[in-house]
């Protein structure tokens, strides 16, 4: 997983977090939907990181 990959990852689960919480407090149902929607992706991203580096290293040590 590049570096730049899995920060964007970890800053979309982190930003999901945030509109769930703040929406949870506040009542807002959709910004906590959002929030959720946000995280999902976040982990979605990093699962697709983690998958490419693990052919990567399949591949690298066939050899």
């Amino acid at each position: 997983m590049s570096g730049s990959d899995k920060v964007e990852a970890k800053a979309d689960q982190a930003k999901g977090k945030v509109k769930e919480t703040a929406g949870s407090a506040v009542g807002n149902e959709s910004l906590e939907a959002e929030g959720r929607s946000d995280q999902a992706k976040g982990d979605v991203r990093e699962a697709g990181e983690k998958a490419k580096d693990a052919v990567k290293s399949v591949f690298k040590h066939k050899d």
